[in-house]
């Protein structure tokens, strides 16, 4: 049990400086600064294809940083479904370090191009269908939010502002962040990811539905499970495709932390569970058609 809170600690450890950033980001933002007075860097055209550039980097704090910023209103639905697909949390870095096998090596490739590609159809196919979506005005301030209560102080001096108020916020996170990873790790603790891992080796049409439900699952260890059954050969490449399509990490739980926006969050994660299965049902009936090593 000291290696679950060890590593949960070093989890919600890689995520603070995300979460101080994208809180520094906020108040930027909300002060109208000439860094971030363009709104159209975060709401525009080009939101989608910026959120399926920056998830595809393997840092599990861009889902994250993309939750807060949806919640906050000032990213479209579309934005967030890129940035939440196109992530993989460390899978990518594990399939890289895997040297010695060439199925691990040889995925990492596909395994992105499919992963941005999809991110951009769903994430564009999105904001078509939401057209009409609200969003916030840069530097519209939302007197509901955790900042009020800093806020009424008076006290606008750049270092609280700036620093201290989004430190403070961070810190708050992370410790939600923290119980959550927690939590989850004991429950992995005490079912063994062995036994999981051996609970994928079913049928091609019946394992993207569980590999998705694994990739549901916050924190690294999800895509750990995923990409160490795709190495040992107990799962197919379409799969794993569809647990690492819907492996958004802690990006679910800042979304579920809002307890206003349940319901359209959880229509959220229905979407890209849905979407992964079917993405991983295709990649898995279209792989065997090429000369890969991992087909």
């Amino acid at each position: 049990m000291l290696n679950v809170f060890i590593d949960a600690l070093l989890d919600t450890a890689k995520l603070f400086p995300f979460l101080l950033l994208i809180y520094i980001i906020i108040e930027v933002i909300e002060h109208k600064t000439s860094v971030f007075g363009n709104r159209k860097i975060l709401q525009g055209s080009f939101a989608p294809l910026i959120g399926s550039a920056a998830g595809l980097v393997p840092l599990c704090g861009f889902s994250v940083m993309a939750a807060k910023l949806y919640e906050k209103k000032y990213i479209r639905t579309g934005a967030l479904l890129a940035v939440f697909i196109a992530t993989s949390d460390e899978a990518v870095i594990l399939l890289l370090s895997d040297v010695t096998n060439v199925s691990a090596l040889s995925a990492v490739l596909p395994l992105l191009i499919i992963k941005f590609l999809l991110a951009l159809i769903v994430g564009y196919a999105a904001n078509a269908i939401l057209v009409r979506e609200k969003v916030a005005e840069v530097g519209q301030f939302d007197s509901s939010t955790e900042y009020s209560c800093e806020h009424e102080s008076g006290d606008d001096s750049p270092w609280k502002l700036f620093f201290l108020y989004p430190l403070l916020h961070a810190l708050k996170i992370a410790l939600y962040l923290f119980v959550v990873n927690f939590l989850f790790g004991t429950l992995i603790y005490y079912v063994g990811e062995d036994r999981i891992s051996g609970s994928l080796a079913v049928n091609s049409y019946l394992q993207p539905l569980i590999t998705a439900a694994v990739g549901l699952i916050p924190g690294c260890a999800s895509s750990v499970i995923l990409t160490s059954a795709f190495t040992s050969g107990v799962i197919t490449f379409g799969s794993l495709t569809a647990g690492l399509v819907v492996n958004a990490g802690m990006g679910f739980v800042i979304l579920l932390k809002n307890p206003k926006l349940i319901k359209t969050n959880l229509a959220i994660i229905f979407v890209l569970y849905a979407v992964s299965y079917l993405c991983g049902i295709l990649v898995n009936a279209i792989t065997p058609l090429f000369p890969f090593p991992f087909a």
